[in-house]
């Protein structure tokens, strides 16, 4: 980069040598610049730097004596457990106005202060363990959603069990309230149903009443299986049972009425089971249906596909530029592996 002494050099070199009869031109060649870059300089007396990398100062910007008194504010007991959005209209009910509240929110941030600034309660730390299942009749979800009758404010509720590792419903029933008596029923029918043993289902659910009544939780030690639950007010610790519900829900064939009565609840719940557990594949499970993968028959399935597949790449490889539609079988499926970093945080249920 020539320097601003340099360039004024170098303008004195060229008016001498066009007073002597040189060429701006004949001039600027030796020199191994254009005559466009000594008309530029002659334009701009001044030979600050115009690249739009160089860093700007906002003329607005805060002093550090400015920026030193908001955070002393705002860290004062009265502002300390506040956000930025409450501590601006405070203040200026006070007469004082600081900075907006963008201005103090990017302030925080820049000195790690978007966290909890007061000795506050934090959030609640617990976090449910990864439960891994690796085969049927190991970890079941749960849930109760609601269903609209024709009355007005009036709902039927849907009790559903699912396995996670095969997405097969194992239990449901409709009934007109929530009730941990009518949950340890279908808890309890769909044990039967299944010949499920004392410690070798784990039943995951969220926090509602029903799921941690005294009479669901005498069912489940009355049976052996395995409480988990849900965080508070987290719906996504239990995301099976929340996508079940949402294909319940968006499938065609539901109705677009509500239901008239409890018995035409259950009629089409039932005819929603026979489809999903029968004829529904799966995206979650490689496009197979849950009763095929609870009764084992997915792994010859899909070893089926994938030799059609290879049979049509061999028979047309110019069509093919990668490899194959990957069909080998889901042999673990995991309840918030999210959470799951390392074997020790793992609840893997004996095979």
């Amino acid at each position: 980069m020539i320097s601003k002494k340099d360039r004024m050099q170098i303008l004195e070199l060229i008016k001498e040598a066009c007073e002597a009869g040189t060429s701006q031109q004949a001039a600027c060649n030796i020199l191994g610049i254009t005559p466009k870059t000594i008309q530029r300089w002659k334009s701009k007396n001044k030979f600050e730097d115009k690249r739009t990398t160089r860093k700007i100062i906002p003329y607005n910007k805060l002093t550090e004596e400015e920026q030193e008194k908001i955070l002393h504010v705002v860290n004062q007991s009265e502002y300390a457990n506040l956000s930025p959005s409450t501590i601006v209209p405070k203040l200026a009910d006070q007469g004082v106005y600081l900075a907006s509240e963008s201005t103090i929110y990017r302030l925080l941030k820049k000195e790690n202060q978007l966290t909890h600034r007061a000795a506050s309660r934090p959030r609640n730390p617990y976090r449910p363990k990864a439960i891994i299942a690796v085969k049927p009749n190991q970890v079941y979800s749960w849930d109760i959603t609601y269903l609209s009758s024709t009355i007005k404010g009036v709902f039927f509720y849907l009790y559903l069990i699912m396995d996670i590792y095969s997405r097969k419903i194992v239990g449901w029933q409709v009934y007109d309230r929530e009730s941990a008596e009518y949950a340890s029923d279908v808890l309890e029918a769909a044990c039967i149903e299944e010949n499920v043993k004392k410690d070798q289902v784990i039943l995951h659910s969220d926090n509602g009443s029903p799921m941690k009544g005294a009479t669901m939780l005498a069912t489940l030690q009355k049976l052996g299986v395995i409480p988990s639950f849900s965080r508070p007010s987290v719906s996504n610790d239990n995301p099976y049972s929340e996508a079940l519900f949402k294909t319940l829900k968006y499938i065609p064939m539901y109705p677009e009425k509500p239901f008239a009565s409890l018995q035409a609840a259950r009629e089409w719940v039932n005819k929603f089971i026979e489809w999903y557990n029968y004829h529904h594949m799966h995206s979650g499970i490689k496009f197979i249906t849950p009763i095929q993968r609870h009764k084992g028959y997915d792994e010859e399935i899909l070893k089926k596909r994938t030799e059609v597949y290879l049979k049509a790449k061999n028979t047309h490889p110019h069509r093919w530029s990668k490899e194959i539609r990957n069909w080998d079988k889901i042999n673990e499926v995991l309840l918030n592996p999210e959470k799951c970093k390392n074997a020790e945080h793992k609840l893997k249920v004996a095979v």
